[in-house]
């Protein structure tokens, strides 16, 4: 059963996280590098080997991240630096449910505090290894950037789902603002 939460100052966090999340995609510096930095799969931001403790200094680093095809940047108005991101650039940390306007509406937290509502504008999809059949579930969160959900959220999500008929087979999934998401075949 989904756990439907009730909380006020959840459209506040979500405008900080649009304005937090906002920048101008209209940089194109001619100075190009290797900012010599990686994103983890889990989410853990390292320069040169060692790890980036401080989180408003990822923060800041995160609002410059954009991608381009399947290479990763830090882009200022002055430098377009590369930076190595193992799976998605964010993780999430938490999916709560919660009811608006009679519909349900599925919020993820990110591991810097973001908050994202799945919808149409933030889908949610989940990748299954071609190898290993391991689903690798995430939210878009705009700019050609996503959030990778931890395990224990997707499995909050499968524990929440219901079954339907998508183009004649049986799947398993999540309803968020209207929409269904698909998590997986049964």
């Amino acid at each position: 059963m989904l756990s439907i939460e009730s909380d006020d100052g959840v459209l506040q966090r979500l405008a900080n996280t649009a304005e937090r999340l906002s920048y101008s995609a209209d940089w194109h510096p001619t100075q190009l590098g290797d900012s010599e930095m990686r994103i983890a799969r889990d989410g853990r931001w390292y320069h040169q080997g060692d790890l980036i403790a401080r989180t408003a200094l990822v923060r800041l680093f995160s609002r410059l991240l954009r991608r381009e095809g399947d290479q990763y940047f830090l882009v200022t108005p002055v430098e377009k630096l590369t930076i190595e991101v193992e799976d998605a650039p964010f993780v999430s940390v938490e999916v709560k449910a919660q009811e608006e306007a009679g519909q349900q509406v599925l919020y993820v937290t990110t591991n810097l505090g973001d908050i994202v509502p799945v919808s149409a504008e933030h889908p949610l999809q989940v990748e299954i290894d071609p190898d290993t059949q391991e689903p690798s579930p995430y939210v878009s969160i705009g700019n050609n950037l996503a959030v990778l959900l931890q395990r224990s959220d997707f499995y909050w999500l499968v524990n929440a789902a219901q079954e339907r008929i998508v183009d004649g087979r049986k799947v398993l999934g999540v309803c968020s603002k209207g929409e269904f998401y698909p998590l997986g075949a049964l």
